[in-house]
C-alpha cells in the first residue's frame, strides 16, 4: 500500500527537519523528488545524502527558491516540471516564525509569515493545479500546525497564516475535486527537532505533560502521514485537515 512508485513530488523547505522526513518517506515510496529550499548549499548537501540513501531513484534534484520573493516562487513549479517531466504530488512544507505579542507585532513581523506561509503557498497550488487538471490527478499536502486550530500567546500571525492555509485548501479542495486531485492538510503538534533537543529537561516536561501520549512526536510521523495523503489510496479523502498530535488538541 501507499506506493508512489512512477510520481514526482515537489517538496518546499526539504532540508528541515520535518521537510527532511517528509522527503525520505516519499522516496522510500518509490516516489522521485524536487526538493526546494532557501539555503542552497544545504539544500545540494541534502539532496546528495537523499541520492546515496538507496531508494528507488538516485536522481532527485534540488531547486532553490525564496518563498518571499514571488518571481521566485511562481518559477518553482515549472522548473520542478522542466526537471522531473511532470508533478504529481505537492508538499507545501516550508514555513518560518516571527513570534510577538500583538501589541508589539511590527508590520514587516505580519508580512512576512503571510507572504512566505499563505501566498507562497497559494501561488504554489495554483501554478501546481495547472498541469494536475491535464492530468486529471494530483496530490496537494500542505503542512499546517496545531497553532492553526487552537492559538498560541505570541503567534498571531503565525496561527492566521496557518488557519488561512487550512481555508484555502478546503476551497482548493471543493475546486479541483472533479479533476481527481485531493487537498488535505497535516497539521502537526509539538515534533522532536533540533531546536527542541536544545530545551531544558524541564521545559521538555512541562511541553511532554500537556500530550495524552507523554512525548513529542517524530518527524518521521509527519512523513507517513504525507506519504499516506500522496497515495492513490487516499484518493477520496480531501479537504481534510489530519492533525498528528499525541492527542494535545482532540479537533
Amino acid at each position: 500500500m501507499f506506493d508512489l512508485t512512477g510520481m514526482n513530488a515537489l517538496v518546499t523547505g526539504a532540508s528541515g527537519g520535518i521537510g527532511s522526513e517528509i522527503c525520505t518517506a516519499l522516496a522510500s515510496q518509490g516516489a522521485r523528488l524536487a526538493v526546494s529550499g532557501s539555503n542552497v548549499d544545504k539544500l545540494n548537501a541534502y539532496c546528495d545524502t537523499l541520492n546515496g540513501a538507496g531508494h528507488a531513484h538516485d536522481d532527485h534534484v534540488a531547486i532553490a527558491c525564496n518563498l518571499g520573493d514571488a518571481d521566485s516562487v511562481e518559477s518553482l513549479i515549472p522548473s520542478a516540471i522542466e526537471q522531473l517531466g511532470k508533478i504529481d504530488i505537492l508538499i507545501n512544507n516550508a514555513g518560518i516564525t516571527r513570534d510577538n505579542l500583538a501589541m508589539r507585532m511590527k508590520d514587516e513581523e505580519w508580512d512576512d509569515v503571510i507572504r512566505i506561509n499563505l501566498e507562497s503557498n497559494f501561488r504554489l497550488c495554483r501554478a501546481a493545479a495547472r498541469p494536475m487538471m491535464k492530468a486529471r490527478f494530483g496530490r496537494i499536502v500542505s503542512i499546517t500546525s496545531v497553532v492553526g486550530a487552537t492559538g498560541n500567546p505570541g503567534q498571531s500571525n503565525y496561527a492566521a497564516s496557518k488557519a488561512g492555509v487550512v481555508g484555502m485548501s478546503k476551497a482548493l479542495a471543493q475546486e479541483l475535486a472533479s479533476r481527481g486531485i485531493t487537498v488535505n492538510c497535516i497539521a502537526p503538534g509539538f515534533i522532536a527537532t533540533p531546536m527542541t533537543d536544545v530545551l531544558p529537561d524541564a521545559q521538555k516536561q512541562a511541553l511532554n505533560a500537556r500530550i495524552p501520549m507523554g512525548n513529542m512526536g517524530q518527524g518521521s510521523d509527519i512523513g507517513a502521514a504525507a506519504a499516506y495523503l500522496a497515495s492513490k489510496e487516499a484518493g477520496y479523502v480531501t479537504g481534510q485537515t489530519l492533525h498528528v498530535n499525541g492527542g494535545m488538541a482532540m479537533l
